[in-house]
Formats: structure tokens, sequence, C-alpha cells
């Protein structure tokens, strides 16, 4: 039977005013965030190209929010070091991007931090069989990587009760984290958590609101501290 730990709510700076990260990074601490999410695009794995390890370094003496890096970007074990270096907690590859996944992973633990496998839509968890006493935390990605604001896929969901069950029977629930990006909000976050995730992602139901920390309460489903 899943015993829901304590939920972590990860707001992604992807959403955030890009001019001024180090206040929007203190503001979510403020409110009430576990993680800082970052996410890194690298214009060919993704469409989208956002930032590196330089501005991760100089955001890391801003927070002591536990530091999140999502790398979609071809090729990681060549910048493992790098964002080790700029402050990195937990750094997420994709499965979908590492020749030698395996490898990659070995790399980032040897580093001294978590390592996380990120899975797109289309991605099966199965995938992650041989690499499961290897990672700290499994990414189910909901939406397809490279932008925010997207909308919820909801055929990915069956993947977040598939990797529960995967890490229960591996007797690894109890220390591997599942988390979710792509399209939470308060109306999906719920779903998410019945499923099985530990770590919610999100990016426009927190910066694209007033109040960040009544924008974090509702995607625990609890009402705003005020």
């Amino acid at each position: 039977m899943f015993e829901p730990r304590r939920l972590k709510v990860a707001p992604s700076l992807l959403s955030a005013d890009f001019a001024a990260l180090g206040a929007e990074l203190a503001a979510i601490e403020a409110a009430g965030a576990d993680w800082a999410h970052l996410d890194v695009m690298d214009g060919h794995f993704v469409p989208n190209i956002t930032f590196g390890p330089p501005v991760i370094a100089k955001l890391r003496p801003r927070s002591k929010l536990f530091f999140d890096a999502h790398l979609m970007i071809r090729h990681p074990e060549r910048y493992i070091g790098d964002f080790v270096k700029a402050g990195a907690d937990l750094i997420t590859v994709h499965a979908e991007a590492c020749d030698h996944l395996h490898r990659v992973l070995g790399q980032i633990r040897e580093a001294g931090v978590k390592a996380g496998v990120a899975l797109n839509p289309h991605t099966p968890v199965s995938v992650l069989a041989h690499v499961l006493d290897m990672v700290d935390l499994v990414l189910i990605m909901t939406v397809n990587p490279g932008f925010g604001g997207q909308r919820f896929i909801d055929a990915c969901l069956p993947k977040v009760r598939q990797a529960r069950a995967m890490l229960a029977e591996a007797g690894l629930a109890d220390r591997v984290e599942i988390q979710v990006d792509g399209g939470v909000d308060p109306h999906t976050a719920p779903r998410c958590v019945e499923a099985g995730a530990t770590v919610l992602v999100a990016g426009t139901a927190v910066f694209g609101k007033d109040d960040y920390a009544a924008a974090i309460a509702a995607l625990r489903g609890q009402p705003s501290a005020d």
C-alpha cells in the first residue's frame, strides 16, 4: 500500500521573470517552496534555450532552497561537472538524451549529488528497469519538454502509477522521489499525488499568480497561510 510522504513543490524558474531571477527565487522561498526547479534547455534536445551553469552559480548564494537541475540537453555527460560546481543538489538527465544512461548516472552520483532520470511522454517506464538502484528521482514529463505553459497530457498519468509500482517492487519507494512536470496546477496536482507523485513542478501555476504563497498552498490542496 502506498503511503504518501510530505509533498514537495518545486516552482520552475522557466516561468519566472528572467530580469529578476534572484528576487523571484527569494520570493518562492519565502512563499514556502521546497525546491527550485531549474530548467536547462540547449536548443537541440528541445527547441528552446534557457540558461546554464553560470546563471545557476550566481543564484546559488541567494537561496537555501534545494536546487533541482533538469537538464534538457544532449550529451549531458559533458557538463555534469559544471552543474555540480555551480551548486546543483540534484541533476536530472533525460533517458532519451543519454547514449549510456547507466554511465551518466554513475558520473552524477560520483560527483556527490543526487541523480534523476526524466522520461518524455512517449518513453515507457520500463527503460528504468536496470538503473533503478542508481536514481534518487524519477521525473515523469506530462508535457513534451521545451516550453512552459503547456496542457497536461492525461495519458501520462498511468506512468506515474507504473513508476510507483516499479519502485515499490524494488524496495525503493521510500528513497526515490517521483516528480511530475508539465501542466501541473490545482486541478491536475491532486491526480498526480493520488497516482504517486511526491514532487510537483509548477511554472505558470506559481509564477503566473500574484500571490506565490497562495499558489503553492493551492498545489498542496491547502488554504493559504493568510
